[in-house]
């Protein structure tokens, strides 16, 4: 039976409600510290959450569970649209809450996200080339079988369970004073500004090849960008979702725009320094860092979403 949240707004005070119900259905990931000179970056230490460790393999199961435990599931079950980690996260919550699932993809998916949307039991639709193509996909199929929408940012109760993500961070690290999050369709750095609020100076980091905040904040809303990339597939929405973008407007400090290279420089590094295996999208935050795209103040503490590691690759040398 589904469980109504307090508020209308992706505040704290529903962030700690969605927390304390879905925690039993994901994990609180570890957060490390890690010397920035193993990266031949200037001597600090960087803390980075490693949320690629979560059930599903990112961030995504938090709004996942937060939907389908705070919602009324009818009998047609529930439908999503992804690049392919949300796909797997409403896959993992059918899965463990006994509800059919229909997920759409587009074709640059990645074979690793497609063969887990399949080994958890949902029903995969392989659907254009990019998320959009997939969107209007799922859209048609919501309305000829009244399943119910987990849309993978724009949707309050996802922001909400993205948020949760903030929430644990702070219990964990409580004197951070800025966290780089990579952004695609912004559900996640939503949340997270849902979360603090102004309290931790918030970077947002996407590939040049998919600036969809950067190019929101420039217009004054939500507008079509690129997307392409090596993250296409979890960072590449062509726009930002409209519940996300006035908590971004206000709480948002930085957008930050990182090449290709870089992210590709950052899986490597990752893997080569700490034996984390990030995929494109998990390391774009990171890459911001390597690539002096942000440059920390002296004595600036600095935390990093590692958000995904739904990869086939292994050896990223």
């Amino acid at each position: 039976m589904a469980e109504q949240l307090c508020t209308d707004e992706p505040g704290p005070q529903r962030i700690q409600t969605a927390y304390e119900l879905i925690r039993g259905h994901i994990r609180r990931t570890p957060l490390i510290e890690v010397e920035a000179a193993d990266f031949g970056l200037p001597p600090r230490m960087l803390t980075l959450k490693l949320e690629l460790l979560q059930h599903g393999g990112s961030f995504k199961a938090r709004g996942a569970f937060t939907n389908l435990l705070t919602r009324t599931v009818p009998a047609a079950g529930v439908v999503a649209a992804s690049g392919g980690n949300h796909g797997v996260a409403v896959a993992l919550a059918a899965q463990k809450l006994g509800v059919p699932a229909r997920i759409f993809v587009p074709t640059v998916a990645s074979p690793a996200k497609q063969e887990q949307i399949r080994r958890l039991g949902a029903e995969l639709v392989i659907s254009g080339e990019r998320y959009a193509d997939a969107l209007a996909a799922s859209k048609h199929w919501i309305e000829s079988s009244g399943a119910m929408e987990v849309h993978a940012f724009d949707q309050l109760e996802t922001l909400t369970g993205q948020g949760t993500l903030g929430l644990e961070i702070e219990s964990q690290c409580p004197r951070l004073d800025t966290l780089l999050i990579a952004v695609g369709g912004g559900g996640l750095i939503g949340g997270i500004a849902a979360w603090f609020r102004g309290r931790v100076k918030l970077i947002s980091v996407e590939p040049v090849a998919a600036p969809t905040l950067a190019r929101a904040v420039a217009a004054g809303r939500p507008v079509d960008a690129e997307a392409g990339g090596i993250a296409a597939d979890s960072l590449a929405p062509r726009r930002v979702g409209d519940l996300m973008f006035p908590l971004a407007q206000k709480f948002v400090s930085e957008t930050v725009l990182v090449e290709d290279d870089a992210i590709r420089d950052a899986q490597r590094q990752l893997w080569q320094n700490l034996r984390i295996a990030a995929e494109p999208g998990g390391a774009a935050a990171f890459a911001a860092l390597l690539s002096r795209r942000y440059v920390p103040t002296p004595g600036e503490r600095v935390g990093v979403v590692i958000c995904g590691g739904n990869t086939t690759a292994v050896n990223f040398n």
